[in-house]
């Protein structure tokens, strides 16, 4: 049985197969001596996006410490509320910063406590999570918005449809105002240059 530490662009930890091809946590430990996940879906405000391999580092997966969550990519990740880690990929973090910064109209680059703070208020709203209606035609690559009960990227070819496998050519047109899943300021973020990685089967 795939333990419940899979996210998808909807911010929710499931437990499906696929483990994708990054990792994270959100601040902390979610997980029971069983390894099971209750209630709680975060620890703190630090959501974070990570390498799958840093340094040689082993440890087992939901174990002592924090809980190990997975991603299909990055595109996913921000969907999900995630944002770089500054440790595993501090280059990555740095331009990311600067464009959250720029993004919210700051010349001075924010630390992470700052991000997060603003990254909490964003990606929720109680439990849940916080969605915008938005003009399609103002949203940048790496965008994603859900129709439905599935969600779409924003890609340099075009709509991408998201599964746990990869992405799918998605052969449709939304409406001229769809429901952002992404965080607003992250969307920001993208127009003023961030570029996310996607999973390799987006270029096929």
């Amino acid at each position: 049985m795939p333990l419940q530490n899979r996210v998808t662009p909807f911010a929710e930890i499931v437990a499906i197969p696929e483990r994708g091809t990054m990792l994270g946590n959100r601040g902390g430990r979610l997980h029971d001596e069983q390894q099971r996940i209750g209630g709680r879906r975060w620890a703190s405000r630090r959501w974070i996006c990570c390498e799958l391999a840093f340094k040689g580092r082993r440890r087992p997966v939901m174990g002592k410490g924090y809980t190990e969550l997975f991603f299909l990519d990055e595109v996913t990740a921000l969907a999900a509320g995630h944002r770089p880690c500054f440790e595993c990929r501090r280059a990555e973090a740095k331009a990311f910063a600067a464009a959250f910064s720029a993004g919210q109209g700051t010349k001075q680059i924010l630390d992470a406590d700052a991000m997060d703070e603003i990254l909490q208020a964003d990606r929720l709203e109680g439990r849940r999570q916080r969605r915008r209606m938005m003009l399609l035609g103002g949203l940048p690559i790496g965008s994603m918005i859900a129709i439905g009960e599935e969600s779409f990227g924003r890609h340099a070819t075009g709509w991408l449809r998201w599964s746990a496998e990869g992405w799918i050519k998605a052969g449709f047109q939304p409406q001229e105002y769809v429901s952002v899943l992404t965080p607003s300021s992250i969307v920001a973020a993208l127009r003023e240059g961030f570029v996310p990685r996607w999973h390799p089967g987006a270029w096929c």
